[in-house]
Protein backbone atom coordinates (compact mmCIF):
# COMPACT_ATOMS: atom_id res chain seq x y z
CA UNK A 1 0.00 0.00 0.00
CA UNK A 2 1.47 3.62 -0.64
CA UNK A 3 2.20 5.77 1.96
CA UNK A 4 -0.43 7.91 3.33
CA UNK A 5 -0.84 11.40 1.07
CA UNK A 6 -0.69 14.57 3.22
CA UNK A 7 -3.27 16.90 3.83
CA UNK A 8 -3.79 20.07 2.71
CA UNK A 9 -2.19 22.92 5.50
CA UNK A 10 -4.81 22.90 8.44
CA UNK A 11 -7.04 20.48 7.20
CA UNK A 12 -7.50 16.64 7.97
CA UNK A 13 -7.11 13.55 5.59
CA UNK A 14 -10.67 12.32 4.76
CA UNK A 15 -9.80 9.10 3.22
CA UNK A 16 -12.62 6.97 1.29
CA UNK A 17 -11.87 2.96 1.54
CA UNK A 18 -14.86 1.78 0.35
CA UNK A 19 -16.17 2.44 -3.65
CA UNK A 20 -19.29 0.25 -3.81
CA UNK A 21 -21.40 3.79 -3.81
CA UNK A 22 -20.19 7.09 -5.60
CA UNK A 23 -23.70 8.55 -4.63
CA UNK A 24 -22.83 7.84 -1.32
CA UNK A 25 -19.01 9.44 -1.58
CA UNK A 26 -20.41 12.77 -3.24
CA UNK A 27 -23.23 12.88 -0.06
CA UNK A 28 -20.32 12.61 2.56
CA UNK A 29 -19.32 15.16 0.64
CA UNK A 30 -22.44 16.89 0.76
CA UNK A 31 -23.00 16.70 4.38
CA UNK A 32 -19.48 18.56 4.37
CA UNK A 33 -20.71 21.16 2.56
CA UNK A 34 -24.26 21.39 4.64
CA UNK A 35 -22.17 22.03 7.91
CA UNK A 36 -19.49 24.39 6.70
CA UNK A 37 -16.48 21.88 6.93
CA UNK A 38 -15.74 21.36 3.84
CA UNK A 39 -12.24 23.23 3.10
CA UNK A 40 -11.21 21.48 6.31
CA UNK A 41 -10.95 18.24 4.87
CA UNK A 42 -8.36 16.65 2.24
CA UNK A 43 -10.66 14.58 0.59
CA UNK A 44 -8.87 11.29 -0.91
CA UNK A 45 -11.06 9.04 -3.44
CA UNK A 46 -7.63 6.98 -4.35
CA UNK A 47 -8.98 3.35 -5.44
CA UNK A 48 -5.04 1.98 -4.29
CA UNK A 49 -7.22 2.53 -0.90
CA UNK A 50 -10.34 0.54 -1.38
CA UNK A 51 -11.28 -2.24 1.68
CA UNK A 52 -8.06 -0.70 3.51
CA UNK A 53 -8.03 -2.11 7.13
CA UNK A 54 -6.54 0.63 10.28
CA UNK A 55 -3.82 -2.07 10.60
CA UNK A 56 -2.80 -1.33 6.85
CA UNK A 57 -3.63 2.63 7.19
CA UNK A 58 -1.29 2.51 10.52
CA UNK A 59 1.41 0.40 8.55
CA UNK A 60 0.85 2.99 5.58
CA UNK A 61 1.73 5.85 7.81
CA UNK A 62 5.15 4.46 9.03
CA UNK A 63 6.96 4.76 6.07
CA UNK A 64 6.56 8.52 5.76
CA UNK A 65 9.15 10.88 7.51
CA UNK A 66 8.93 12.05 11.08
CA UNK A 67 8.13 15.64 9.93
CA UNK A 68 5.39 14.36 7.60
CA UNK A 69 4.28 11.52 9.91
CA UNK A 70 -0.09 11.78 10.38
CA UNK A 71 -0.97 11.46 13.83
CA UNK A 72 -4.88 10.71 12.76
CA UNK A 73 -6.84 10.65 10.10
CA UNK A 74 -10.76 10.19 9.21
CA UNK A 75 -11.83 7.21 7.08
CA UNK A 76 -15.20 6.88 4.98
CA UNK A 77 -15.45 3.38 4.86
CA UNK A 78 -18.22 0.95 4.44
CA UNK A 79 -20.15 2.39 7.58
CA UNK A 80 -19.88 5.51 6.29
CA UNK A 81 -21.50 5.53 3.01
CA UNK A 82 -24.61 3.19 4.38
CA UNK A 83 -25.33 5.02 7.60
CA UNK A 84 -28.06 7.81 7.13
CA UNK A 85 -25.61 9.97 9.79
CA UNK A 86 -22.68 9.48 7.44
CA UNK A 87 -20.19 9.29 10.42
CA UNK A 88 -16.44 8.80 9.54
CA UNK A 89 -13.80 6.56 11.50
CA UNK A 90 -11.37 8.27 13.06
CA UNK A 91 -8.24 6.66 13.50
CA UNK A 92 -5.59 7.53 15.98
CA UNK A 93 -1.91 6.74 14.19
CA UNK A 94 0.64 7.46 16.92
CA UNK A 95 -0.52 7.70 20.54
CA UNK A 96 -2.75 4.33 20.84
CA UNK A 97 -2.34 3.32 17.38
CA UNK A 98 -5.91 1.86 16.29
CA UNK A 99 -7.94 3.31 18.74
CA UNK A 100 -11.11 4.83 16.91
CA UNK A 101 -14.03 6.56 17.17
CA UNK A 102 -16.90 7.79 14.78
CA UNK A 103 -17.62 11.09 14.01
CA UNK A 104 -20.70 12.70 11.77
CA UNK A 105 -19.80 15.59 9.85
CA UNK A 106 -22.11 17.90 12.10
CA UNK A 107 -18.92 17.16 14.52
CA UNK A 108 -15.95 17.02 11.87
CA UNK A 109 -14.89 20.24 12.00
CA UNK A 110 -14.72 20.53 16.08
CA UNK A 111 -12.81 17.38 16.26
CA UNK A 112 -10.42 18.30 13.43
CA UNK A 113 -9.74 21.73 14.12
CA UNK A 114 -8.65 20.99 17.69
CA UNK A 115 -6.30 17.90 16.83
CA UNK A 116 -4.83 19.98 13.59
CA UNK A 117 -3.67 22.59 15.96
CA UNK A 118 -3.34 19.86 18.80
CA UNK A 119 -5.49 21.71 20.97
CA UNK A 120 -6.66 18.98 22.46
CA UNK A 121 -5.29 14.74 22.15
CA UNK A 122 -7.38 12.36 20.27
CA UNK A 123 -8.10 10.39 23.56
CA UNK A 124 -10.22 13.39 24.59
CA UNK A 125 -12.36 13.20 21.62
CA UNK A 126 -12.64 9.43 21.80
CA UNK A 127 -12.95 9.29 25.17
CA UNK A 128 -16.29 11.57 24.67
CA UNK A 129 -17.87 9.12 22.50
CA UNK A 130 -21.15 7.44 23.20
CA UNK A 131 -22.19 4.09 23.82
CA UNK A 132 -22.10 3.54 20.15
CA UNK A 133 -18.86 4.67 19.56
CA UNK A 134 -19.75 8.12 18.27
CA UNK A 135 -18.72 11.40 19.29
CA UNK A 136 -21.19 13.90 19.52
CA UNK A 137 -19.89 16.79 21.14
CA UNK A 138 -19.54 17.31 24.60
CA UNK A 139 -21.80 17.44 27.10
CA UNK A 140 -23.55 21.03 27.62
CA UNK A 141 -22.64 21.99 23.79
Amino acid sequence: MSPLPQPDDLASLVLRTDFTDDGAWEAVKGEFRRWDCYYSATFVDDPAYSKATVEQLIDANAPISDEDWLTYLFVADAATMTDVERPLLAVDLTREPGRTFRVPPRWYADVSANLTIANMDFAEFADAADESGTYRGFEGT
